[in-house]
């Protein structure tokens, strides 16, 4: 089906700014770009406490950590990877958002701000993940009294941090994860499939810069096949927790987040899939602009909330 009449509307009041396509702009410009976003979302819901803590890494750096609690019984940790092409993205910029799942899953949520391409490249965005969701296992107990159920998510390159770390995760041994919720994952280095080349996707994700996002954090074509890169690649997917997938019919990353949330069906994980029909890529962060962004976020809201349920 065509777009939904809000997100034509929407990207023609963008057109008529005259903005650059951001692969036409340099890291610094399509992160004001980014950042001047996050206006439109206005306040979230008020959270009982929020906390900043910085998890130092391996190689020397740090990353921090917003940890937005919505009461005073939180129902489990959510750890919530953002979107952005590994270039872009900062933890303001995902605030309201990530009080929104918190209030509406009763879930103490962390947003993890990893380190961006191209000042840090592949592989270090998968490694900050990992030390975050680390970190915040590890300290369960002493930041929300217990150990939670623990829930890993992220949208877009976010989606991709999710799959990785999940995947690493039973590689390792734990921690325990609940749920992975990928909400249109970049799953795949392959961009010219059918979702890629197809002129109706080609809005305010193209496939232009995602071939722009690649080369700033993986530019190496032989590393963006590696498994902690492309997890669509990986042999062996079996033994996963389950997954909730959020896929966009206008997007260039459709036919990779299908194409995962089938390859792990195959493998016997159990998959909730939906794929957002009118919708464009981005639509689940854009809170209170995109009404398909509240009904992503009732998607997710109920699957998380049967989990904790049943847990």
């Amino acid at each position: 089906m065509a777009l939904d009449e809000a997100t034509a509307d929407f990207l023609a009041k963008m057109a008529e700014t005259g903005a650059k396509p951001l692969h036409e702009l340099s890291p610094a410009e399509a992160r004001e770009v980014s950042a001047g976003l996050k206006d439109l979302y206005g306040p979230g819901p008020d959270m009982a406490r929020i906390e900043e803590h910085i998890v130092s890494t391996e190689d020397g750096g740090s990353v921090g950590i917003r940890l937005l609690v919505p009461n005073s019984s939180p129902r489990g940790l959510m750890v919530y990877y953002h979107g952005g092409g590994w270039v872009l993205g900062a933890l303001d910029e995902f605030d309201t958002l990530g009080r929104q799942l918190a209030e509406r899953t009763g879930c103490a949520v962390a947003l993890v701000d990893y380190r961006l391409a191209p000042e840090h490249p592949y592989p270090t965005a998968a490694e900050d993940a990992w030390a975050a969701l680390r970190w915040l296992d590890a300290q369960r107990e002493t930041l929300l009294g217990s150990r939670l159920p623990l829930v890993v998510a992220g949208d877009s390159a976010g989606g991709n941090l999710s799959a990785i770390v999940t995947r690493r995760a039973r590689r390792e041994g734990g921690p325990e994860i609940l749920l992975q919720v990928l909400v249109y994952p970049v799953t795949d280095c392959d961009l010219d499939n059918a979702s890629y080349t197809d002129p109706a996707n080609q809005l305010m994700l193209s496939r232009e810069t995602m071939i722009m996002f690649w080369d700033h954090y993986a530019a190496d074509p032989q590393a963006r096949r590696n498994e902690d890169a492309s997890p669509l690649r990986c042999r062996d997917l079996s033994g996963l927790p389950p997954a909730v997938v959020l896929v966009a019919e206008h997007d260039v990353l459709r036919d990779e987040g299908a194409a995962y949330a089938q390859r792990l069906r195959e493998a016997g994980v159990t998959v909730h899939e939906r794929l957002f029909e009118g919708q464009m890529h981005g639509f689940f962060t854009m809170v209170n602009v995109l009404p398909g962004s509240a009904e992503g976020l009732d998607y997710v809201t109920r699957h998380v909330n049967a989990y904790l349920e049943g847990h």
